[in-house]
């Protein structure tokens, strides 16, 4: 029997409940990132492309995450939000 990492779904032993330590902690971070509806609209509609990177680079610095999970959970964000 095998079963799933919930971060990046690779097959693990049904065992152990992530695959590495790493997708332990992004899963996690994932998890606890918490993004305002604000933030999301004024880097789509206010900024370009240029403005947009520097943001979430200074977002993701001043809340002291990896700027990968917050560009994944931005993603995520404006799919839902419909930018």
């Amino acid at each position: 029997m095998s079963n799933h990492c919930p971060y990046c779904q690779k097959k693990i032993s049904i065992s152990k409940v992530f695959c590495s330590r790493e997708c332990k902690d992004n899963y996690f971070q994932m998890v606890a990132i918490q993004i305002p509806k604000p933030f999301i609209k004024r880097i789509f509609v206010f900024c370009d492309k240029e403005q947009r990177e520097k943001e979430i680079t200074e977002f993701a610095q001043r809340h002291g995450w990896k700027e990968n999970l917050i560009r994944n959970k931005i993603e995520k964000l404006k799919e839902e939000y419909g930018y």
